[in-house]
């Protein structure tokens, strides 16, 4: 079944989720409404159904090549590509004085999420380029900016993060590519990086590598390193390209999944050293870069989101064809559809639910950047800004676990059939694992949780997070609705589990051993709790939408079948850090 961008579903968790019309009114600009948005969106919808989508599965069985000439894209991307550009939408986010729209990161974040279900490997090529982007625009020099960000919004030049190197995987630490100062302002870098998105392809014409790298009298740790933007070709000072760069690409990835995107080694300093230059100051390289790795982590949320999504059309679509064995109730010849099953609804009711809790937790993080940018006082500023630190740990890994859940699921729904490659089903269960581990795997995630991001402002943001909630459940019990069933009560108790999680987190002097034997089950209890409130706070919002008992059922069934797993998390953070440590557990 061919993918079909979720329109209403992603307007109404942006209206009712994650507070579109708080960020319209923050942005302050006559232009901005909601109906501008949702014809953005409805555009982004129908380029990712009617362009994108048919790519998908020419990439997964052609993949990506490396030839003598570089990396070769899959038959029909690059011109695919080139309608992307032509459409505008490589820039909805970036600034307009480099030819962006600039529209809020909620918007871009629901064309992210439709441009990643319709083929995930061709989005992430856009994703890495609009982290560049931001990274540059944040942290360059008005020389960089001129020179590299108009093309590099329009897309006509892409962007690459490369931080990973073989003998360092997560830890930068162990950073060991060098940069030498050339005399003349620029740089000389040298050393290998890999697992490299889209470090070579054929659909631009130059390709600008943002590279951590080491000065020789750097201080050693991550206190050393620096940032550089090198590009493929050197450009001209009248902004035609010039030499090629001492940049290579050394091989590319045979990987489970997502084919189609090349997952570069790349080489740098074959010869006298690639020429690079300073985004940032020296020796403060890993700040900038974060700006870029949380702009990424959140676009991986939301692929996340988005192959659960795919997933779940694909499986629903299945499910309502297939036909086998008699359904309890059923009346008529013949057998019945097997989405009439009721172990078939539960899962296709898992897969749904599941998909739109994490939709509304990425959309909330990209709505508290907007407001944190937008906001006319410090106190704002930084109460938005701590938000959506908090929750983009819980975006990026609880989104993802749920991604593979859901594909998993979808498999399931299919039967035998699902382990069939022809079906589709295989390839959404491929591509959804890689999410669960780049941009900083979901066990670091949820490490980053409890260590850094629960003491923010000593624990007054996470307390305001559960207040929040609570004051939506209040609001919920007093609707007296009957059609949320007990979803009042079983989310109540989810959050009385993430509330007693996170002071037993908090307390004065637990160790850090503690802390990360219970960091990935408080992260799942949070994404549980924060997701069924919200799924719950828009149902009940939503006092004209024509879907709304639809949307009401769903949040009773995540209540009720799913957020009822909240009292074990809360048992596994708190008391499971003992058995872990248990010497005899993993033998010799």
């Amino acid at each position: 079944m061919p993918y079909r961008a979720p329109v209403s579903d992603i307007l109404f968790a942006m209206q009712h989720a994650a507070g579109l019309p708080q960020v319209i009114e923050a942005a302050g600009t006559g232009d901005l409404d909601a109906d501008f948005v949702a014809s953005i969106v409805e555009e982004a919808g129908k380029f990712a159904t009617d362009r994108i989508a048919p790519s998908n599965r020419v990439g997964d069985q052609n993949g990506a090549k490396l030839g003598p000439d570089g990396v070769k894209t899959a038959p029909g991307w690059g011109a695919l590509y080139g309608e992307w550009i032509a459409g505008g939408w490589n820039g909805v986010a970036a600034a307009p004085e480099f030819g962006g729209m600039g529209l809020p990161v909620l918007v871009q974040s629901a064309c992210n999420e439709m441009w990643s279900s319709a083929n995930m490997a061709f989005s992430l090529c856009p994703l890495l380029t609009a982290g560049a982007v931001e990274a540059v625009t944040a942290h360059g020099s008005d020389a960089l900016k001129q020179t590299f960000l108009h093309k590099m919004v329009s897309g006509e030049w892409t962007g690459t993060m490369n931080l990973t190197e073989p003998q360092a995987g997560s830890d930068l630490n162990a950073v060991r590519a060098r940069a030498e100062r050339a005399g003349d302002g620029t740089y000389r870098i040298f050393g290998q990086k890999i697992f490299i998105t889209y470090g070579d392809h054929d659909m631009t014409d130059n390709i600008v590598h943002l590279v951590l790298a080491r000065l020789p009298d750097a201080p050693p740790g991550t206190r050393g390193i620096s940032l550089f933007l090198v590009p493929k070709f050197l450009v001209n000072d009248d902004g035609s390209l010039g030499a090629r760069n001492d940049a290579r690409v050394h091989s590319i990835e045979h990987k489970m999944g997502i084919h189609a995107s090349p997952t570069c080694t790349m080489v740098f300093g074959d010869h006298d050293g690639a020429v690079g230059y300073l985004v940032g100051q020296e020796n403060r390289g890993l700040a900038c870069m974060f700006t870029m790795m949380n702009n990424a982590r959140l676009g991986v949320g939301l692929q996340g989101v988005a192959l659960a999504e795919a997933a779940y059309q694909h499986a629903l679509a299945y499910a309502s064809e297939r036909r086998q064995g008699r359904a309890p109730g059923e009346t008529g010849e013949g057998m019945s559809a097997i989405v009439k099953h009721g172990d078939v609804r539960r899962m296709l009711a898992t897969m749904k639910g599941l998909t739109q809790a994490a939709r509304a937790i990425c959309y909330l993080v990209a709505a508290s950047l907007d407001l944190a940018h937008n906001a006319k006082d410090d106190v704002t500023k930084k109460a938005m800004n701590e938000r959506a630190s908090l929750l983009t740990p819980v975006a990026k890994a609880f989104s993802t676990d749920i991604g593979s859940q859901v594909a998993a699921l979808g498999v399931q729904v299919h039967g035998g059939m699902g382990f069939i490659e022809e079906t589709g089903a295989a390839q959404f269960m491929r591509d959804a694992k890689i999410a669960e581990i780049y941009e900083g795997t979901n066990g670091i995630q949820a490490i980053d949780l409890v260590q850094r991001k629960l003491p923010l402002s000593g624990g007054d943001c996470v307390r305001a997070e559960i207040a929040d909630m609570r004051n939506t459940l209040g609001q919920l019990r007093a609707s007296n609705e009957p059609g949320f069933g007990k979803t009042a009560a079983r989310l109540t108790e989810a959050v009385d589990s993430l509330d007693r999680a996170t002071q037993f987190l908090l307390r004065p002097g637990v160790d850090q051993d503690t802390m990360q034997s219970a960091a990935t089950s408080y992260l799942r209890l949070f994404g549980l709790a924060r997701g069924g409130v919200s799924l719950a706070g828009a149902a009940l919002s939503a006092k004209d939408d024509p879907s709304r008992p639809e949307r009401i059922a769903l949040a009773r069934f995540f209540a009720e079948n799913l957020a009822v797993a909240s009292g074990g998390l809360e048992t596994m953070a708190i008391e499971g850090a003992e058995s872990l440590a248990c010497p005899d557990l993993l033998g010799a």
